[in-house]
């Protein structure tokens, strides 16, 4: 009998819990698919599932030998996708999540020409300034701007984030402009609250050392674009990535600061939950963002995009 048939049916019983169910979905009798699963057992020497008149259960073996038959299965459709006519092939259904704002800008945008270039995916999005768990709430994948927490999720660099401090000229002209980070006391900081981002505070490179520091100000908000419209409001100084402020800057609705106190960029990242059998879809979408981000054309086409007129 066919291992791998063997392995399909076991997987197919284990999922839906029935070899009715399985059955069905494979078009034979449900004593078909008993006699595969007995089969698999006795090559084995070892007992994979519990069978009942009322219900189907994993042994402790059955859980452990499904997870690496599913990653088998799903390796063995890559390949055969890889070398399919019309070359790389990906199909089924791709959960990402990102930040709001980021989201917005730079993941939403793209989706409709990757599902172009992938007529047999689809895919959902989910923008949030939150830190979902991608392994618990379902995800495959996860953009992430910044500074990242430890994790035993497994990052991916997509891209470098550069980030400065602005400010509207209305406020400077009030406030003054500050020509070192310690000046940044005496100003009305927009902090961002959201536990996504600016965890340890605006960094700053001093006399070649980087260093921390929290804003202090009246205002803060857990969303981005409202503190980015606070600032070009002139209600403070902001700390903010270039890919959201440079259209500003370009147009004089927005001053940057403290330039020369830069600190190195950190990093657009793609996250998921293993490196090892990660699904073809999610390769392609990562492959993706990456060549899209690499380009300068396309940050030059995004700017041009958030200018007026």
């Amino acid at each position: 009998m066919d291992r791998l048939k063997q392995i399909e049916s076991f997987v197919a019983v284990a999922t839906k819990g029935s070899l009715t169910a399985a059955a069905q979905l494979e078009g034979v009798a449900p004593a078909v698919m008993g006699r595969r699963i007995d089969a698999l057992e006795e090559r084995l020497g070892v007992k994979l599932l519990v069978r009942t008149t009322r219900r189907i259960t994993l042994t402790h073996e059955g859980s452990s030998f499904l997870e690496s038959c599913q990653r088998l299965l799903v390796e063995i459709a890559d390949a055969e996708a890889g070398v399919s006519a019309g070359g790389v092939k990906a199909s089924g259904h791709l959960r990402v999540t990102a930040p709001a704002g980021f989201g917005r800008r730079h993941v939403a945008p793209l989706v409709p020409e990757f599902l172009a270039l992938h007529q047999d995916l689809s895919l959902s999005l989910n923008l949030s300034d939150r830190v979902v768990d991608i392994v618990n709430e379902g995800f495959d994948c996860a953009v992430r701007v910044g500074d990242l927490v430890d994790s035993s999720l497994v990052s991916m660099r997509l891209a470098d984030n550069r980030r400065l401090c602005v400010a509207a000229p209305a406020y400077l002209k009030r406030a003054g402009v500050p020509k070192h980070p310690s000046e940044l006391a005496r100003h009305q900081c927009l902090g961002l609250s959201s536990e996504a981002s600016q965890s340890r505070g605006w960094a700053f490179l001093v006399d070649g050392e980087l260093m921390h520091w929290r804003p202090v100000g009246r205002l803060d908000c857990s969303d981005g674009q409202v503190l980015h419209d606070w600032c070009v409001a002139g209600l403070g100084v902001a700390w903010r990535s270039i890919w959201e402020v440079e259209a500003d800057i370009e147009a004089g609705r927005l001053q940057a600061l403290l330039e020369s106190f830069s600190a190195p960029p950190n990093g657009i990242f793609a996250l998921v939950p293993q490196r090892k059998h990660l699904p073809l879809r999610v390769r392609l979408w990562i492959d993706f963002l990456k060549l899209n981000y690499a380009n300068p054309d396309y940050w030059a086409r995004a700017m041009a995009k958030d200018s007026p007129g």
